[in-house]
């Protein structure tokens, strides 16, 4: 009868609508009993629970985790316990019990089944593995980082020595398959290789940690070296993929781990990265062409190379590498010929969409907001390092027409304020490049952009009062948290301004109404020595240049106190403007 019943069970998981009815009508929590009693065919039950998970994983652990963690809990201790061949057994089952959401860690009994699964790991990994041993060892490790990042492994010198074992032997496995010639031999290895990446990004995150950091400084170099070696495997294997092959969602993969790299080791394989990146941008054009309305949707982190139903989205892991790279003149140069302004143009203006595909307000710091932001520091390179290039790319007057018409409708929205700085200060210093534009001819669009940058400009500061009575100039309490990534933005964008005031002859009027009225107020309340000379320096700018302007400017500017500003304030350049008749 019990054979039946599997028989049963098996026959409509395999239905399409099967594994939705088995989830709600408690099959699971009835599967898990069936294993932890150990009865007949309880066995049957652990593969009938492999099944369900794997095509239903939220569902089960949101209906049944309390029972799914019992399971994971007798899983883990025989994987500890057992000393034969059942431990690799268990390494190839573990994976598909170890939830991506809630954290293990958030529970005790899941911090047990961690340290359990860290402990037996160690053993494994410490030991000498065949080839075929090895692998599901890696694999488990780098699913327990998916799902909690470095948090199973323990502080201190164990923790330290078994992390970086962990991240050396995956840089072995991706130097062994890579420098491989023989395709057929990554072939059968691109699951191990995959999950060996996992483990690599986590190498990268741990060398960079400051805050309590698991590793000692020699280890971070040992590690930083032994990484460098199979990132020139990966890039090794990438310049010989074939047009044929890049749907395959192991060269995604594969250019995901190096977008990692490169994001934040910026001066190693130099050389090899700008001889590859006509390779990266034609793939990351071909992946976001052919999957550009849903290019957007959150990408299932997996380790299975299986592939999703979704295009992913590769630009997202190489723009901070691009960033770097738009800052130096070889690799700037190959970007530009190979068209990846005009790339990032349209996946600019798509991940726009997406940020404010969401009626009422704009969605909360989401993968499309990290990308916009990055995208405008590759911009800003760009207006900084190769201006002819934005005004004769076409590209760059139809990117301006968007900022001028999104900094107005981000500008309100109080949790966006980096995005928000990032437009700004881009808007503001490609208007210096394009004032000549029809665009920026006192339109409708162009006097909201600039009145919305003015309001970002003005009230990052504010009056304070001094716990011994006075005033003193301080940052907004509104900008405080993101002043940090928010500053260098905040005085390049009022260079800027102070670039655009001669450019545009409707500007200074704009600037008279607000700006200079907000500056006064500030300016007459708090104490000369509260501004340090870089903020001093940003306001004379654009002072300066407004009494160049025209002479009501100049008057407006006297009427305000601004002889006694430029005076207090050791102002020499407004001095000498307002003293010219």
């Amino acid at each position: 009868m019990i054979d039946d019943v599997y028989q049963c069970l098996s026959a409509v998981l395999a239905t399409a609508r099967g594994p939705r009815e088995l989830v709600t009508k408690g099959t699971v929590s009835a599967l898990c009993q069936a294993y932890l009693n150990c009865g007949y065919g309880s066995d049957r039950a652990l593969t009938l629970l492999l099944g369900l998970l794997a095509i239903a994983e939220a569902k089960c652990w949101q209906r049944d985790a309390p029972h799914l963690l019992a399971v994971l809990s007798k899983l883990s201790d025989d994987f500890l316990k057992s000393e034969d061949i059942t431990k690799f057994e268990l390494c190839e089952i573990l994976p598909h019990f170890i939830p991506l959401s809630p954290p293990l860690s958030q529970d005790s009994q899941g911090s047990e089944c961690l340290h359990r699964l860290y402990k037996g790991l160690a053993n494994v990994l410490a030991s000498k593995l065949s080839q075929s041993q090895r692998d599901p060892a890696l694999k488990l490790a780098a699913c327990l980082v998916q799902a909690c990042g470095s948090e199973w492994i323990p502080a201190g010198s164990d923790g330290s020595k078994f992390l970086a074992l962990l991240v050396n032997l995956a840089c072995v496995e991706v130097r062994l398959t890579l420098e491989e010639p023989d395709p057929v031999e990554v072939e059968g290895k691109k699951e191990v290789v995959t999950a060996c990446y996992v483990l690599i990004e986590m190498g990268i995150q741990e060398c960079l940690r400051e805050e309590k950091p698991m590793l000692e400084e020699v280890q971070k170099m040992q590690l930083m070296r032994i990484m460098e070696e199979a990132f020139g495997a990966v890039i090794f294997y990438l310049r010989q993929v074939k047009e044929e092959e890049l749907q395959d969602p192991f060269i995604f993969a594969s250019v995901r781990v190096l977008g990692a790299w490169m994001a934040e080791e910026t001066s190693s394989l130099k050389q090899e990265i700008c001889e590859l990146l006509p390779f990266l941008v034609h793939y990351a054009k071909k992946l976001f062409q052919e999957g550009s309305p849903t290019a957007s949707l959150p990408q299932p982190e997996l380790i299975s190379t299986e592939g999703s139903a979704l295009p992913p989205d590769a630009l997202r892991f190489l723009l901070p590498g691009f960033c770097h790279l738009t800052a130096e003149d070889r690799p700037r140069d190959i970007l530009v010929s190979e068209g990846a302004p005009a790339l990032l143009c349209e996946y600019f203006l798509h991940q726009w969409g997406v940020l404010t595909s969401k009626p009422g307000s704009l969605a909360p710091l989401t993968s499309a907001e990290m990308s916009l932001q990055t995208t405008c520091g590759i911009f800003l390179n760009l207006v900084v390092t190769a201006p002819d290039l934005i005004r004769q790319d076409k590209t760059f007057s139809s990117l301006m027409d968007v900022l001028l018409k999104s900094l107005p409708l981000l500008l309100p929205q109080k949790d966006h304020l980096v995005l928000t700085a990032n437009i700004a200060t881009l808007g503001l210093m490609m208007a210096r490049i394009l004032a000549s534009s029809a665009v920026l001819q006192g339109t409708p669009s162009a006097k909201e952009f600039f009145g919305a940058a003015l309001q970002f400009l003005s009230q990052a500061h504010t009056a304070q009062a001094e716990p011994g009575g006075g005033w003193a100039v301080a940052v907004s309490p509104a900008y405080a948290s993101a002043w940090a990534d928010v500053s260098e933005l905040w005085f390049l964008g009022m260079q800027a301004l102070a670039g655009c005031v001669p450019l545009l002859p409707w500007l200074p009027q704009a600037l008279l109404q607000g700006w200079l009225q907000d500056l006064s107020h500030l300016l007459t309340r708090v104490a000369p020595a509260s501004l340090d000379f870089e903020l001093v320096a940003a306001f004379q700018g654009v002072l300066v240049e407004l009494a160049r302007a025209s002479t009501s400017c100049r008057a407006a500017i006297l009427a305000h106190h601004g002889r006694e500003w430029a005076n207090l304030y050791g102002m020499a350049a407004l001095e000498q403007g307002l003293s010219k008749p």
